[in-house]
């Protein structure tokens, strides 16, 4: 039987700078939620989102 799996996935976003900064306002790591075209875009989604911990927009990376 075939699996029925969706091109779309959904993929959660992490700041870069909350893992390695120290000077921020709240302890934590940002983390958003989001869904990427698995056909279009086969690369780690790079997306500018506001971080409440760093309390500005930094990058946000998809992790696994």
């Amino acid at each position: 039987m075939a699996s029925k799996k969706g091109v779309r996935l959904i993929i959660t976003l992490e700041c870069t700078e909350c893992r390695s900064n120290n000077n921020k306002r709240t302890p934590g790591v940002s983390r958003y939620t989001t869904t990427k075209n698995r056909r279009n875009t086969t690369a780690r989604l790079e997306l500018k989102k506001f971080c409440p911990n760093c309390n500005r927009h930094t990058v946000h990376k998809e992790i696994k």
